[in-house]
Formats: C-alpha cells, structure tokens, sequence
C-alpha cells in the first residue's frame, strides 16, 4: 500500500489526517460487506495473527480476532494464565515464541507503559519483519478503540462518507476518569486533528489541568506534529457548562483497577455530578449521540435508561465498527512493502 507508511501501530500522535481518512476508507468498504452469506475475503490468506493479551480483555481481543478470521488469516491466541509466564519467560520472549511460529501480526496488550513499543523496537532491531499492533497499554494508548470511536462519530456526522472532515469544528465533550484512560489519550490525538475541539469534564484528582496542553507536544521519538492546525482541548469541572453547544458526548468508565488511592470519595456524588443521563443531555440544546468504550458501570457515568436508548447510545455501533476498523489495521499493516 504506497499511501500507508506505519509498519507498527503504537500511538495515533504520528498519524497525519490522510491516515485517519485512509483507515476509514477501507474500514468503510470493509463494512459494506454483506451481512448474508460468507462473510470471510481471502485478502490476508496464509497470514498469521498472534493476539498477545497479557491483560483481560472481551471486546479488543474478540474484535480482533473476528477481524482477522474474516480476512481468512490463521489466528494464534495467548493466554498468559496458561503460558511460561509463570516459569519466569518475559514478554518479549513471548513475542519471539510466536514471531518464530511466522506471526505476520502481533497484538499485544499489557497493563505497563510501553511494553508494545519495547517489543516493536526489539524486533526491528533483530532485523525481524513482523509487526505490532497496540491493543491497548497502561495509561498510554489504545489506538483501534480511538479509531473506531472517530468511524463511529464520522459515520453518524456524515453517513454516506465517514471521513475526518465530518468532525471538524464539532464540540465533543469527553466525561469521567481522564487520567486513568488510554482510550481517551487517543481519542484526543484522533479527534483535534480532525479539528474537532475536545470539552475535558471531570473532577480535579480524575483530570489534572495538564491534559488542557496535552496535544502541544509530541510524545518522544515523534519529532514533528503531523497535523498542522488540530482542534483545541479545554477543561471544565460543571457538566452543564461542559455540555452547552455540544454535538456530541463520550463518557469513561471509572477505571477502578488503575487507581491506586481512593480518589473518589462517593460514587453517589460522582453519578450527581458526572453521570450522563436524558436530563443532564438537555443541556446540549440539541439531539447528540453518546458513546462509551465500555464496560459500563450502571448508574454511575451512565444511567440504566440512556445506555438502552438506541437512538443516541452508540455503543453497540461503537463495538459493531470495531470489526471493520480492526479489519482495516491488520489489512494495511500485512500489506505495506518489506
């Protein structure tokens, strides 16, 4: 593929629009796929896909790995309560189990910063050809989940032609437990270079004033910002204000497993003032869609009646649209030129 250059897909902070809008392209026709009949393309036949989740997951992993089957690629799954983990092999070893099986494709996930990129960098250095695909790392990134939320949002700001221009200038507001989220650290390089201008809501031990800048600098080993005029990113601690003029809403789940000291004092109070219900989307002034990376908590950053409201909740689209995105990864990723 001439246009894609990304062996490895660690973060979105090196991704330039033409990107975001190519991966949308192929996700999209991968998605006017028929629903009858064979559903499987040989576009990565004799590829094999190697989903290494050192850390629990249901969505990422099972997208990923229908993703792969519908391209007619071989999958190898790991399962590190039943692996050499437990005899003291490291993670990169892991990965050199399943490069010298022939793995095309790695997916990893791991609950540490980093742990993608390390073994991105090994394999390069050891001249190996396979690539890395983050499926999600510590507190830093979850690229596939920041592009099927932007598919998700270009899909409904402009359903005929999902594309990055959908989202320009919009007001999305992003609720809840910032610091603790990967998936929101991507959506915030995906959304402003779409020229999307992000509302960050929350309370200060869940949303430092940091994040007002996060977009300003590029993470190491980036030199340059690929995106030349991205949204702007601002934080607000009263959700109504937050919510004025909005066009549209992504709330997090409280990521309970990374806090490391009692943050929050009352989860009542937090659903009181952070929690998204039909009431508290009245102050957008209009009808805007809601999405949510999930799993949800009920009744804390979103009510019980709103997460089954189809016609705003967007969350079973979001996990619907993460085959064709995931799709469209593992096809531009096998295909670039060795």
């Amino acid at each position: 593929m001439s246009n894609w250059t990304h062996r490895h897909v660690i973060d979105l902070a090196n991704f330039s629009v033409a990107d975001y809008d190519y991966v949308l392209e192929v996700a999209n026709r991968f998605n006017a796929l028929p629903d009858k009949g064979a559903r499987k393309i040989p576009a990565l036949q004799g590829k094999l896909i190697a989903t290494l989740f050192f850390e629990p997951s249901t969505r990422t992993r099972s997208s990923f790995e229908l993703a792969a089957k519908r391209l007619s690629a071989d999958v190898q799954s790991f399962s590190p309560n039943n692996s050499s983990l437990k005899k003291g092999e490291t993670p990169l070893d892991t990965a050199l189990t399943y490069v010298a099986m022939g793995a095309d494709v790695l997916i990893v996930r791991h609950s540490s910063t980093n742990i993608p990129e390390q073994l991105a960098n090994a394999l390069e250095h050891s001249g190996k050809r396979t690539a890395v695909l983050n499926g999600g790392d510590g507190l830093h990134s979850h690229p596939s989940q920041g592009l099927l939320d932007l598919y998700t949002l270009a899909s409904y700001f402009s359903p005929n032609n999902p594309n990055t221009y959908a989202l320009k200038d919009k007001k999305i507001v992003i609720v809840g437990d910032i610091i603790h989220s990967r998936v929101a650290r991507s959506n915030l390089w995906a959304l402003t270079a779409c020229g999307a201008n992000i509302s960050l809501c929350g309370p200060p031990s869940l949303l430092p004033n940091a994040f007002e800048s996060f977009v300003e600098s590029p993470p190491p080993g980036i030199k340059n910002d690929p995106v030349k005029n991205r949204g702007k990113i601002s934080i607000n601690r009263c959700l109504k204000d937050a919510l004025d003029g909005a066009d549209a809403v992504m709330t997090l789940r409280l990521q309970k497993e990374r806090m490391d000291e009692n943050l929050l004092s009352n989860l009542d109070t937090y659903y009181h003032e952070y929690g998204i219900t039909h009431e508290s989307l009245k102050w957008c002034g209009k009808k805007v869609p809601v999405l949510h990376p999930g799993p949800v908590n009920r009744g804390i950053e979103i009510s019980s009646r709103l997460l089954e409201d189809a016609s705003i909740c967007l969350i079973e689209k979001q996990v619907s649209n993460g085959i064709p995105i995931r799709m469209a990864l593992l096809y531009l990723m096998t295909a670039i030129e060795n």
